[in-house]
């Protein structure tokens, strides 16, 4: 089974591509970010044409989280408990409050295939150290730790995988634009980094094992493509039960060339479904051809 995550920059705009590009990977399940869309404006049709089913969570041209898949999809899960909300209420959509009461953004969409559970995640981005959308990330990603924590507590062979864009580079060698600044810009902050490291408790990356030395994002901006002067800022972390399943991993950074590009490429992972779970194993249970 072909898993990946893809930030498409808006898919109304990008459709055409990451439709070519799935069949063309064979991918089975795409997790999607910044969708920009609402789910009564996604183009289901082309995703259905190539065999895809797609759910989708979104409340208008910000943000946006979406999963195509070829395999059933459920226990469908637009939020996780305590994330925080920031901003105003979209006018018309009924979007929840988080725990302080503010409007839930549409960051995070959980799915399960089988035995595998999914969750598509489109960290915010923080915007300036100084600014209040910098605490927001920092208390929305502590949220989503400490559900991590208690879902793999609860069952400590859960495949659980954590895909998407994570606006964070962890590493040094993983920011090449120098527009960021290590410890003043956002993205290569110290708590930035420290927050993205905790997580190694209950998740790891088995792409960096793979393909150590990569980017995944390019600014449109100053020819930060040409000059490869990109981040690595997009992941697939994995609990034991999925990272021990993981038999190959790429990064598609051809995706980042041609017509209308997403800033993003994509992120791929194959896994050994006979390494992971019982669903899987049993003929008589799974109708569909994997």
């Amino acid at each position: 089974m072909r898993i990946a995550t893809w930030n498409v920059n808006s898919i109304r705009t990008r459709v055409g591509r990451v439709v070519d590009w799935l069949e063309r990977e064979n991918i089975d399940v795409l997790a999607m970010q910044e969708t920009k869309c609402r789910p009564d404006q996604f183009p289901y049709a082309e995703f259905e044409r190539a065999g895809y089913e797609v759910v989708t969570h979104g409340f208008n041209q910000w943000n946006g989280v979406a999963f195509a898949s070829k395999h059933e999809m459920t226990e469908i899960t637009h939020s996780f408990d305590e994330m925080p909300g920031f901003g105003k209420p979209v006018k018309g959509q009924d979007q929840g409050t988080g725990p302080e009461g503010d409007p839930l953004e549409a960051r995070a969409l959980g799915v399960t295939v089988g035995d595998l559970r999914l969750w598509s995640l489109y960290v915010p981005n923080g915007r300036g150290i100084d600014d209040p959308h910098f605490d927001y990330k920092l208390r929305w990603l502590e949220a989503l730790r400490k559900n991590a924590e208690a879902w793999i507590g609860a069952d400590p062979d859960l495949p659980l995988a954590l895909m998407g864009d994570w606006n964070i580079a962890p590493l040094p060698s993983d920011m090449g634009d120098p527009q960021f600044v290590e410890g003043r810009s956002t993205h290569v902050s110290v708590p930035e980094r420290q927050m993205f490291e905790s997580f190694s408790s209950v998740v790891s990356d088995p792409v960096r094992e793979l393909v150590p030395d990569e980017y995944t994002f390019w600014d449109y901006q100053a020819g930060r493509f040409q000059k490869d002067e990109g981040m690595r800022i997009d992941f697939i972390l994995g609990s034991q039960a999925f990272t021990d399943a993981v038999t190959g991993a790429s990064i598609h950074r051809d995706e980042r060339r041609g017509d209308g590009p997403s800033d993003h490429v994509p992120v791929v992972v194959d896994i050994d479904l006979s390494l992971v779970a019982e669903t899987f194993d049993d003929e008589d249970d799974r109708p569909m051809v994997f």
